[in-house]
């Protein structure tokens, strides 16, 4: 689908990568964005529509369905990091981390299915990491890993109303989030680019960085070569 005069949605559409996600749809020509976040005030981007959304609270999410029954993209973008460890961690945070980044993930996208498809399909796009698929040991990956999961069902699911779904595959990238992590990093804006490309050519994934392609080749390889500190 093309962006321009879509009416798009991005969850935690107030900071980050989804800011640039916004920013980049409204640069695309997008006719309307909801950028929607927990406190719709957080929201200071010139052009966006902020739109309350708790992607936690199945009725903040109702809500937002009702409210937003033009959108034609969905962003699923909202997400936190607890990183905290699968052997030793809390398990309240642990919790807490799949409530936003899987079942938040599930909860919009089934809200939102039926708006999509009022609106003749539109497309779905799902923010994975690449480490849906290698671990770091921490609970993170395995949240991001069934977010992917759940994104392959979708694309099943919804492709009989046409809806097309993506999902977004990158390493560490230039934000708050990332704060005092070591490595490459690649910028939200060059994310948000290559993402919605990968929406306006129909594509099933995006790769959005070169650590993510490298893991993504590595996958068909003995998976000790992922893990050369256990060698």
């Amino acid at each position: 689908m093309q962006i321009d005069d879509a009416v798009v949605l991005v969850t935690g559409g107030n900071r980050g990568l989804g800011k640039a996600f916004v920013q980049e749809a409204l640069a695309r020509g997008a006719r309307k964005v909801y950028a929607a976040a927990r406190d719709a005030r957080s929201v200071d981007t010139p052009g966006a529509t902020p739109l309350a959304l708790d992607v936690t609270d199945p009725e903040s999410v109702r809500r937002a369905a009702a409210e937003a029954s033009d959108v034609t993209l969905v962003i699923n973008n909202a997400g936190i990091s607890a990183r905290a460890s699968m052997l030793d961690g809390d398990l309240g945070d642990i919790r807490r981390e799949f409530e936003t980044n899987f079942y938040g993930t599930v909860n919009v996208t089934r809200a939102f299915a039926p708006v999509l498809a009022a609106n003749g399909g539109g497309h779905l796009l799902n923010v994975h990491s690449v480490l849906s698929w290698i671990s770091q040991g921490t609970s993170y990956s395995a949240s991001k890993a069934a977010v992917w999961q759940a994104t392959n069902a979708f694309r099943l699911e919804l492709a009989p109303q046409g809806t097309g779904v993506t999902g977004l595959h990158v390493g560490y990238i230039d934000t708050d989030m990332t704060t005092g992590i070591d490595g490459p990093k690649v910028s939200a804006a060059e994310v948000a680019r290559q993402a919605l490309d990968g929406v306006e050519t129909g594509a099933f994934e995006v790769l959005a960085d070169e650590v993510t392609r490298t893991v993504k080749r590595g996958l068909s390889a003995d998976p000790a070569a992922l893990y050369p500190q256990l060698v």
